[in-house]
């Protein structure tokens, strides 16, 4: 098997980072916009902070080279219920952002997606170490 490029798994690293912190100061700051989406989901204060120390926890995991399989895991949960407010409560563009916030979510899915493929040997490796079925 191939192995993958470092410069490719940098810049999926980067892209899911550097999204996702971006996004920190709106939600640790109570920006209208979080609020107001965490207030349509019921789920205000505590869903707008709890996903930010979700995303912070994902963002120090995505850039470690050996905890990014776990930042990456992290992220597509946070992301698989963001794009799922999306699709269900809050649309695909939300306070007239044209879409920019699903999108935000759909690419920091979509690169901790190739992540979790490019790095699943250390997924495997955790599971061995953590995980020994009994095997002491």
């Amino acid at each position: 098997m191939k192995k993958q490029s470092p410069i490719l798994t940098w810049i999926l690293r980067g892209v899911a980072a550097i999204i996702l912190f971006q996004s920190l100061f709106f939600k640790f700051s109570a920006a209208d916009e979080s609020v107001y989406i965490f207030s349509t989901l019921g789920m205000e204060p505590w869903g707008r902070i709890g996903s930010g120390v979700a995303e912070s926890i994902a963002i120090v995991l995505l850039l470690i080279p050996a905890t990014t399989a776990l930042g990456a895991l992290l992220g597509l949960a946070v992301m698989t219920g963001a794009i799922g407010a999306h699709l269900t409560q809050l649309g695909i563009v939300v306070q007239d952002d044209n879409g920019q916030l699903f999108l935000y979510a759909c690419l920091v899915f979509l690169s901790c997606l190739f992540l979790v493929f490019i790095k699943k040997e250390q997924l495997t490796h955790l599971k061995d170490r953590f995980f020994r079925n009994g095997k002491e």
